[in-house]
């Protein structure tokens, strides 16, 4: 945490799943303060009583609330003010669906959201921002990730043309499925088992690659650390089927009740935009990719537009395949069960842990 230390760390998006983690990691740490920016008053407000009640006054007061839209330029420049060293920009619309139906809304934060954050912190003299992506951003096929898409590209444009040497580092981090955050199907299928409900899956055979958002944590700060302007940071990571979690969930659960153990699993069929497998790192990006042990770095492409208009090609791209969820380390239902009983409300749910939520929540 030495990079932190007596610094302002500002999250946009920060009252949610992510943000939260964040909080949890930082709080007691040398960290001087942490912004965090979002639009949801309910949501501040509930992770501000929430501090007061866990932390002594002097470390829940490193947390500073400010109400804002990352689509308004003036709110984000108003968080900005006093100085901030650092910046989670974790501000998005992510669910599939939604984006589907409301394409522009996901253009509006994801792609203009980010942009206003990007210039405000250049203008502002932020020393490092990590803009959060995901694998639909890869060969995307949905409104969602065609907006995360573009919001890489755009965070990748500015890094290059900041350069190396420049007093602002942007970087851009792109997850796999980060295990029961908010909205996410983990929760959800969570609730149906307890409910006497079936789970309902879209399709079985369906892979998905598997991160929990202490995961999440640790590459961000990677990135932090080792990024240099318009770098792109992926995490390998495990995968499994969703026929795999749902099994491993029903055994889980089965702990606490045989009852739950006899949950059956419905098939719903697919829903609008979703992908049979995900890819975290694209067959070109593939090619120029940095093997860093957990990680992958992926440097951005260095041509200006004065690049030749007849170019020797990069033969590597024919020898290399991208990597996706279909073609990593694939989880067992034993794994898969190991993995879950990371989460947090899965270990309180087992009386592993004492509670740190309401029982409604179930959610990292």
């Amino acid at each position: 945490m030495s990079i932190f230390k007596d610094k302002v760390l500002l999250i946009t998006g920060g009252t949610g799943s992510f943000g939260n983690m964040v909080l949890k990691r930082f709080l007691e740490s040398d960290i001087r303060e942490i912004r965090i920016f979002s639009r949801d008053e309910k949501k501040q407000d509930d992770m501000r009583h929430h501090l007061q009640e866990r932390y002594p006054k002097e470390i829940a007061d490193k947390v500073k609330f400010y109400i804002g839209d990352v689509r308004d330029r003036q709110s984000v420049d108003m968080v900005m003010r006093g100085g901030v060293d650092y910046i989670f920009s974790a501000a998005a619309l992510k669910q599939v669906p939604s984006c589907e139906f409301f394409p522009m809304q996901a253009v509006e934060t994801n792609v203009i959201g980010t942009n206003n954050v990007l210039e405000s912190a250049i203008e502002h003299g932020v020393k490092n921002i990590v803009v959060l992506s995901t694998d639909k951003a890869a060969y995307p096929i949905n409104a969602m990730g065609i907006s995360k898409a573009m919001m890489e590209k755009v965070a990748t444009a500015k890094g290059r043309q900041l350069g190396d040497n420049a007093a602002t580092t942007i970087c851009c981090t792109r997850y796999g499925n980060v295990m029961a955050s908010r909205g996410s199907v983990i929760p959800l299928w969570v609730e149906q088992i307890l409910n006497g409900h079936d789970i309902t899956i879209t399709d079985p055979s369906m892979t998905r690659f598997m991160m929990t958002l202490n995961d999440a944590v640790d590459l961000v700060i990677y990135a932090f650390e080792h990024g240099h302007n318009g770098d792109l940071f992926v995490q390998k990571a495990p995968a499994a089927s969703l026929d795999t979690l749902a099994k491993a969930l029903i055994e889980t659960y089965s702990e606490i009740n045989p009852e739950y153990g006899k949950t059956q699993i419905k098939v719903i069929g697919t829903r609008h935009g979703e992908k049979l497998y995900e890819t975290l790192v694209t067959r070109e990006e593939m090619a120029r990719a940095i093997d860093c042990g957990e990680y992958y770095r992926i440097p951005c492409d260095g041509r200006d537009l004065n690049y030749d208009k007849v170019e020797s090609g990069n033969p590597e791209i024919d020898k290399t395949e991208e990597y996706h969820s279909h073609n990593t380390q694939r989880l067992d239902v034993t794994g898969m069960k190991e993995l879950l009983k990371k989460l947090n409300f899965i270990k309180e749910d087992l009386g592993l842990q004492p509670k740190s939520k309401t029982s409604e929540i179930r959610s990292e």
